[in-house]
């Protein structure tokens, strides 16, 4: 029998990891197919309940349903606790374990920006969704003292930072309306800016105006697809340093896979994939909508590049 794991999310068309999960498969011999499931909210618990089925490994969530799959978990990990979000789900038996495998690939990507250099203390995060609060978890792990958050819809970025007040009792963690001259105060006293925002994957879009952009900061934005968006350009032509969010989609996705099959990823193969796929473009899979998915219809209150981790 077939294993299957699957992406669920709203939308997954763009996704890179059914093709890099499939070269992880394909290269071990594991006997299983990577399939696209796009889901609205309302068949989102339909959706959990078929990964109970024996023929599942588990599954990856993307946008908007990282925070929405969290109470239909038989189990949570302490980072999927600890992040309020799931974004891998794998099967002990019949019981579904929910895994936040983000937080483990931010902290790749931030380690390998800020290299041999000291660790900032300070960061403006950007988005309120799944993937921000995977972020703001792995910033609190690391030791930082000042985390400002902005999100379009302030209470979002409010509920998160309710969320994190217990392990965030020891520094600053507050939440800041979107507004222009705020930003511009905020990024002139910070060292690292993550858009965890879908705000650039659509081609000379961006969450910041350029002018905004101070020399000298840590840029990571994780969208990885296109990977190089109009943030990060900016943010070059501004002396500052950047990063996409491939790394963290590599590094998320070889712990997946671990937890799916128990072999060591095959992290050689899986960049070799992303290559392909950012020199070529995405693998075609075929994407199941589901019953009641209305094709063409976007669900963007996850607000998120959350599911750009995916």
């Amino acid at each position: 029998m077939t294993n299957r794991v699957v992406l669920i999310g709203h939308p997954v068309a763009h996704s890179f990891s059914g093709g890099m999960q499939q070269a992880a498969f394909d290269a071990l011999g594991v006997d299983a197919r990577y399939e696209l499931w796009d889901r609205r909210q309302i068949d989102l618990a339909e959706a959990i309940a078929e990964l109970r089925g024996d023929d599942f490994l588990g599954a990856n969530v993307t946008i908007p349903h990282k925070e929405h799959v969290v109470p239909m978990m038989d189990r949570l990990t302490e980072d999927a606790q600890a992040t309020g979000a799931v974004n891998v789900i794998a099967r002990e038996g019949k019981k579904l374990v929910g895994h936040n495998t983000d937080v483990t690939g931010f902290k790749a990507a931030l380690d390998k920006i800020v290299g041999r250099q000291k660790m900032p203390r300070h960061a403006v995060v950007l988005g309120a969704g799944g993937a921000s609060r995977a972020v703001v978890s792995a910033l609190i792990s690391d030791g930082f003292q000042r985390i400002v958050i902005f999100n379009r819809h302030l209470h979002r970025a409010e509920a998160l930072v309710r969320h994190f007040n217990r392990s965030a009792s020891h520094m600053d963690l507050r939440a800041m309306p979107w507004h222009e001259s705020v930003l511009e105060a905020e990024l002139s006293k910070t060292k690292v800016l993550v858009n965890a925002t879908a705000l650039g994957m659509a081609p000379g879009e961006t969450p910041i105006p350029a002018e905004l952009l101070p020399p000298d900061l840590f840029v990571i934005d994780l969208i990885y697809n296109p990977p190089l968006t109009q943030l990060l350009k900016d943010a070059t032509s501004a002396r500052d340093t950047v990063m996409g969010g491939e790394l963290m989609l590599l590094q998320q996705g070889a712990r997946a896979f671990e937890l799916w099959t128990g072999k060591p990823a095959p992290i050689d193969v899986m960049q070799a994939e992303l290559d392909r796929a950012r020199e070529h473009g995405v693998r075609p899979l075929p994407v199941d909508m589901g019953s009641a998915a209305a094709p063409g219809v976007a669900d963007t209150t996850g607000g998120a590049a959350a599911g750009q981790s995916a």
